[in-house]
C-alpha cells in the first residue's frame, strides 16, 4: 500500500537500460536534484541498482534512511519476452479452443516474406489442456463446470510435473468469471507450487485471442518477475528502510511491488513509458503540452505523442511478436540507435540497423572490440560527438571510427564523408518513419508539435529529424540522458478497471450506468485502500466506442452522465473526425468497454532550477561536418556553464554528463527558465 511518504526527504527513481542504469533523486523539501549513471548488470539487474544506489548516496551525502520513495522502471519482463526466457507454462481452456493461441488473427509477421513464421506459442500443445465447460456471451452458463471435469483436469496436470506456471483462459469469462475462479481455486489447492494467472483478472475484456495471449504472457513472466521483485524488495527494504517501493507500469503510473509480481505483463513497457511521463513534465515546465518524443538509445529509438499534456494510450501492442491487450503508453519502437550497424546490402545499397553492436562490443570508436561501422562512429567521424562521454567515463578513439567509415565508403565507392552523412541520414529516415507512425498515421500533424529528444543520442539527431518532418521547435530537457529515471519522480500511483458492456447508443443504457457506478466504486475503493494518504486522488472515466459493425474502438474520455446520448455522440463524432478525417452523424454507434482509472498524486516536490550566473567560454572549437562540401568551425559548450537566457546561434555542440546536443548552422538555441534548451529551426 502507498500512503503519504514518511518525513524522509528524498525520492529516488531508477531506470534499468541495456547499457546503463540511471538514477534521479530529488529532495522534496529543498528541491536539490542529483543524477547518477552506472553500467547495467544484465545477469542480475538488481546488482546495478543496489551498487548505483550506494554510489548515489555517497555522491549527494545522504543515507538510506533519508529516502521516502523508491520508484523503479524495469526491463525484466521485456527481456524475458524478447529472449523467451520465462517459465515452463501451461494453459487451461474451454474444450475445443486449445489451438486458439496458435491460430491467432491469421496475420503474417512479415507480409512480403513467405518464409517468415509467427513465433510459436509460449505454451506447447501438450501443455494446453481442455476442460468441459462453456459460458455464453451474456454470461449465461451453457455447459456447467462439474466436479468430475475438474478432477479430470487435476489428473492431466499431474502428468505435467515440470510446469511452473499456468494460464486459465475460458470463453466469455469476462462476462462470468465463476468457472475460472473455481478452476483456479482447485489448482491452487492441488498444485500450490504453480503460479496461476486467470484471464478474468489479468484482462477482463472481450476478444478471446488477445485476452488469452495477454494472460499466457503474464503466466510466462510470473515466476521470473516474482522472484526478481521479491529479491529486490528485500534488498531495497534493507538499503532504504523508510522508502515506499513502487514499480512503473506500461500505462504510465506506479503500482505496488505485490501488484507487479501478480501482473508482470503490465511492466512490458515500463522504462519507455517512464520516459514519456518525464517528457510530459519537462514540457509542462516550459509551457509546452504538444510534444513528440524521440528517445534514442544504443539499440533502438522509442517515440511517443503527447497531446495537451497527456500521453496517447494504446490498448493493443505486440512485443516480440506476442500480442498484449492492456492500457499502455502508445510507444513506437524502431531498430535505430547509436549502435545500429551500417552495412552494404546484397543489392549494393547501404542499410543501417536493425542489427546493433550493443554495449559489447559496441561501436568501433569505443575500443571494446567493435569492428563494424555504426551510427556513433559516423557521428564521431563527422565531428559531432566529443571525444569524451559520460562525464569522462568513456573515451573515444576517432582513428577507429575513421577506419570503419573509410572501409564501408570504399565498398560503396564514395568518399568517407559522404558515407558518414549517409549513415546519419538513413538513421534519421528510420526515426522519422517511427514518428509518422504515432502522428501522421493517427491523424496528427507533427508540425503542430515540439520535438523532445532524450536518451544518450537524442540530441545528436533531433535537428535532422525535425527538419525532415517540418517541425520548427525542439525542446531538449534538462537531463535528457536520464529522463526515464526523472519521469519516475513525477509518476502517480495508478490502477485501471474495465468492464465489457456492448450497448448501442440508441438502446437501453441502464447497464452502462450500472457498470459506470460499479467501476467508479471499485476505483474509489482502491484509492482509499492503496493510496489513503496521497496528496490527491481522482477517478477518470472513458468509454471505448465505435460505429456498429466497425472492428476497432476509439477511447473517449467522458466526465458527464454516460446516459446522455447526445453528448456522447458529439464527443465520439469529433474524435472520429480527428482520427480518421470523416464522421457519419447518422450511423448507429455502440459502446463496447467502460474504463475507470484511479489516479493518486504522490509527493514529488519541485527541483531547484538555479543555474550558473555567468556564461562560460567554449570548451573548444572543433570542425564538424553538416554538408559534404566542407566542415564548419563549431564551438563546444558545457551545458552546466550556460545560464538562463543564454542564446546561441548554430553551429554549436552542447555537451553534458548524459547527452550531447547538436545545433546545426542557422538554428538558434536558448536556455529557458526551466533550464530546458529551446531550439528554433526556422522550418517553413
Amino acid at each position: 500500500m502507498f500512503d503519504k511518504e514518511t518525513k524522509a526527504g528524498w525520492i529516488v527513481g531508477v531506470d534499468v537500460g541495456g547499457t546503463f542504469t540511471d538514477f534521479a533523486a530529488r529532495n522534496v523539501s529543498t528541491g536539490e536534484f542529483a543524477v547518477h549513471k552506472r553500467p547495467s548488470t544484465p545477469h542480475d539487474p538488481s546488482e546495478a541498482i543496489l551498487q548505483g544506489f550506494d554510489e548515489l548516496q555517497a555522491k549527494i551525502g545522504i543515507s538510506g534512511e533519508d529516502v521516502g520513495r523508491f520508484a523503479h522502471g524495469t526491463t525484466v519482463a521485456t527481456n524475458a519476452l524478447l529472449q523467451r526466457k520465462g517459465a515452463k507454462v501451461g494453459v487451461v481452456t474451454t474444450r475445443g479452443f486449445r489451438d486458439l493461441l496458435e491460430i491467432g488473427r491469421q496475420v503474417r509477421p512479415s507480409i512480403y516474406d513467405l518464409q517468415a513464421d509467427a513465433p510459436p506459442p509460449l505454451a506447447d500443445r501438450q501443455s494446453r489442456l481442455e476442460i468441459a465447460e462453456r459460458i455464453g456471451p451474456d454470461g449465461e452458463v451453457i455447459t456447467q463446470l462439474t466436479d468430475t471435469a475438474i478432477e479430470t483436469l487435476m489428473d492431466e496436470l499431474a502428468e505435467l510435473p515440470d510446469l511452473q506456471s499456468l494460464a486459465i483462459c475460458l470463453l466469455f469469462s469476462f462476462a462470468n468469471p465463476d468457472h475460472e475462479q473455481r478452476i483456479a481455486s482447485a489448482i491452487k489447492q492441488a498444485r500450490p507450487d504453480l503460479y496461476v494467472s486467470v484471464s478474468s483478472e489479468v484482462q477482463p475484456e472481450f476478444r478471446e485471442y488477445e485476452r488469452f495471449s495477454t494472460t499466457l504472457i503474464n503466466a510466462f513472466l510470473q515466476p521470473e518477475v516474482s522472484r526478481y521483485m521479491d529479491r529486490l524488495q528485500a534488498a531495497v527494504a534493507h538499503a532504504a528502510p523508510r522508502a515506499r517501493f513502487g514499480i512503473f507500469q506500461s500505462s504510465g503510473g506506479l503500482m505496488s511491488v505485490d501488484r507487479a509480481a501478480q501482473f508482470p505483463v503490465r511492466t512490458a513497457l515500463s522504462g519507455p513509458a517512464a520516459g514519456a511521463v518525464g517528457a510530459t513534465a519537462a514540457g509542462a515546465a516550459s509551457g509546452i503540452g504538444n510534444i513528440v518524443t524521440l528517445d534514442i538509445g544504443g539499440t533502438s529509438t522509442d517515440v511517443c505523442l503527447i497531446r495537451d499534456g497527456k500521453t496517447e494510450i494504446a490498448h493493443v501492442r505486440e512485443i516480440a511478436g506476442f500480442r498484449i491487450r492492456l492500457p499502455m503508453v502508445d510507444i513506437h519502437t524502431v531498430g535505430a540507435g547509436g549502435g545500429s550497424i551500417a552495412q552494404v546490402a546484397p543489392d549494393g545499397l547501404m542499410r543501417v540497423g536493425p542489427e546493433s553492436a550493443g554495449a559489447v562490443p559496441g561501436p568501433a570508436c569505443y575500443c571494446k572490440g567493435g569492428t563494424e561501422p555504426t551510427v556513433t562512429d559516423a557521428n564521431v567521424y563527422l565531428g559531432r560527438l566529443p571525444l569524451s562521454l559520460a562525464g569522462g567515463g568513456l573515451t573515444i578513439d576517432p582513428a577507429k571510427a575513421e577506419a570503419v567509415i573509410t572501409e564501408i565508403a570504399g565498398k560503396l565507392g564514395v568518399s568517407p564523408i559522404k558515407a558518414a552523412l549517409g549513415i546519419a541520414g538513413i538513421a534519421t529516415s528510420n526515426m522519422t518513419r517511427a514518428i509518422r507512425a504515432v502522428s501522421t498515421e493517427k491523424g496528427h500533424d507533427p508540425r503542430n508539435f515540439a520535438l523532445m529528444p532524450f536518451g544518450g543520442a537524442g540530441g545528436l539527431h533531433a535537428a535532422d529529424v525535425a527538419q525532415a518532418l517540418g517541425i520548427r521547435r525542439i525542446l531538449v530537457p534538462r537531463a535528457p540522458g536520464i529522463l526515464c529515471a526523472d519521469g519516475l519522480l513525477e509518476a502517480e500511483l495508478q490502477e485501471n478497471f474495465v468492464s465489457t458492456i456492448r450497448t448501442r447508443l440508441d438502446g437501453d443504457l441502464s447497464a452502462i450506468k450500472q457498470a459506470v457506478e460499479k467501476l467508479t466504486h471499485d476505483a474509489s475503493h482502491w484509492l482509499k485502500t492503496e493510496a489513503a494518504e496521497a496528496e490527491d486522488g481522482r477517478v477518470v472515466l472513458s468509454l471505448d466506442m465505435r460505429y456498429v459493425g466497425q472492428n476497432y474502438e476509439l477511447p473517449i474520455e467522458f466526465a458527464g452522465d454516460p446516459t446522455q446520448v447526445k453528448a456522447l455522440r458529439e464527443v465520439f463524432l469529433a474524435e472520429h473526425m480527428r482520427a480518421y478525417g470523416h464522421a457519419d452523424p447518422d450511423a448507429p454507434i455502440e459502446i463496447v468497454n467502460i474504463r475507470a482509472k484511479g489516479i493518486a498524486r504522490l509527493v514529488r516536490g519541485t527541483t531547484d532550477l538555479a543555474g550558473p550566473a555567468d556564461m562560460g567560454e567554449p570548451l573548444e572549437i572543433t570542425k564538424a561536418w553538416f554538408e559534404e562540401s566542407a566542415p564548419v568551425d563549431t564551438p563546444v559548450y558545457d551545458r552546466t556553464a550556460l545560464p538562463v537566457g543564454t542564446t546561441l546561434t548554430g553551429p554549436a555542440i552542447i555537451t553534458q554528463l548524459d547527452s550531447t546536443t547538436v545545433v546545426p548552422p542557422g538554428a538558434t538555441i536558448t536556455v529557458d527558465p526551466a533550464l530546458n534548451l529551446m531550439m528554433e529551426l526556422g522550418n517553413d
